[in-house]
């Protein structure tokens, strides 16, 4: 308890408005009022920015010129299945979306993919739920009919 008495004293001293815990080790460590406002307001407007559209994508580059191949490979799973109305946010543009975006899903990796506000994964869960069928169900869910379904009829 006293070396947690003794830790906050020390940040209040360093000026700090605000004291997080670190997760490493559970000390706490001073940060700035100012860098803790910017991450809520990131926060919270990638928090809008999710539920705006039925389906927002947080890749590198745009849909019609992706920048990596896991982003082209989102790209191509989803107009393989007709979705060609979604949000796509380029991560290359702005590095606080590009870190923002990581902490608000907790997860490491762009492409990440959203559904309804639901954050669903990267480019290896889109794959794997386009080769198991289950993208078709959730699409179903969004209202989407999958482009797929039209073309197995047809093929029959």
């Amino acid at each position: 308890m006293n070396s947690l008495i003794r830790t906050a004293a020390r940040c209040l001293r360093s000026g700090a408005t605000v004291c997080q815990p670190r997760l490493a080790d559970g000390r706490l460590w001073p940060t700035s009022a100012r860098l803790l406002c910017a991450t809520a307001d990131l926060q919270g407007g990638l928090g809008e920015m999710v539920k705006k559209d039925k389906v927002v994508v947080f890749m590198k580059g745009t849909p019609a010129q992706p920048m990596c191949g896991f982003s082209n490979a989102v790209v191509q799973i989803l107009r393989m299945h007709g979705v060609d109305d979604y949000a796509a946010y380029n991560v290359l543009d702005n590095q606080d979306l590009r870190q923002g975006v990581k902490a608000f899903s907790n997860w490491p990796t762009i492409p990440q993919v959203y559904f309804n506000g639901e954050f669903v994964g990267g480019c290896d869960i889109l794959l794997q739920m386009h080769q198991n069928g289950d993208l078709v169900e959730e699409l179903k869910k969004l209202g989407i009919r999958s482009a797929l379904l039209d073309a197995e009829k047809e093929s029959k």
